[in-house]
């Protein structure tokens, strides 16, 4: 069945990096995308063959095979196998809930807050009414694009908060890592290595499904995407994207997009 993608009209902020896999990772053979930036309506498709859109249930089924042999975390660079993170490969030192930062948890760069707080199906339910009853924010919500792995301690500590960049000498929170969040202030700052892709998934998700930016989140992601360009993991990860979603982010692949977005 078909789904119309609406606007939703909201506010956020965003994180890029050079990580490059301990192994080669050999490219997949990507298919010509189904959609297009700006298309209108998309197909949802389960299983873990099918080239479409899924519902997030469903794209938690394919990321581990969209990371594979990439297997690194988002925030940290901690390595990991399975949902287990290997705390000794990037010096993580949890900060409290041992249980929660032992696991990967798919991150949602902009977070499932910002995209359904407004919507009726929010407001009448919360995240769980959206995601079983929305269609629009089914597919917002299971768009790989926006979807990375994380230690789950700081993918809940990091909340819905808004990405900012506050000190270039941050306190350590987590052991060696370099993301903070601060609480009182409900921001986060991810590690330097992964703004500019957070940035161009935070302007890919804006363009794709409305997602408004403040000036001031706008001109921090800009300013990130520019000064972090595009590097060799993010071109796969987006070839892979557009194996299984058959739609990538043309932030990664098109240098006009960031001119048309930022000025």
């Amino acid at each position: 069945m078909r789904y119309s993608t609406l606007l939703f009209g909201l506010v956020l902020a965003g994180c890029n990096a050079a990580y490059v896999p301990d192994r080669p990772v050999r490219p997949l053979t990507a298919p010509a995308p189904a959609a297009t930036s700006g298309s209108a309506s998309f197909d949802l498709v389960t299983g873990k063959t099918a080239t479409g859109h899924r519902d997030f249930a469903n794209a938690k089924k394919v990321l581990p095979v969209v990371y594979l042999a990439m297997e690194r975390d988002f925030y940290c660079g901690c390595r990991y196998a399975g949902t287990t993170v290997d705390f000794a490969s990037c010096g993580y030192v949890p900060r409290k809930n041992l249980t929660r930062a032992s696991r990967i948890e798919w991150e949602h760069v902009v977070p499932a807050w910002v995209l359904g707080h407004q919507r009726q199906c929010w407001q009448a339910g919360g995240r769980e009414n959206c995601a079983d009853n929305d269609p629009v924010f089914q597919v917002a919500e299971g768009d790989l694009n926006n979807l990375v792995p994380a230690v789950g301690e700081i993918n809940g500590d990091r909340s819905n908060y808004a990405y900012s960049a506050w000190t270039k000498t941050p306190e350590p929170m987590y052991g060696r890592c370099e993301t903070v969040v601060d609480f009182k202030l409900k921001k986060a700052q991810p590690r330097e290595a992964v703004r500019g892709r957070a940035a161009r998934i935070t302007l890919y998700m804006a363009q794709t499904y409305g997602v408004r930016l403040s000036d001031q989140d706008r001109k921090l992601m800009c300013a990130w995407a520019r000064t972090y360009p595009v590097d060799d993991w993010e071109r796969e990860r987006n070839l892979r994207i557009l194996r299984w979603q058959g739609r990538g982010n043309p932030f990664v692949t098109d240098a006009t997009q960031l001119k048309r977005a930022c000025g």
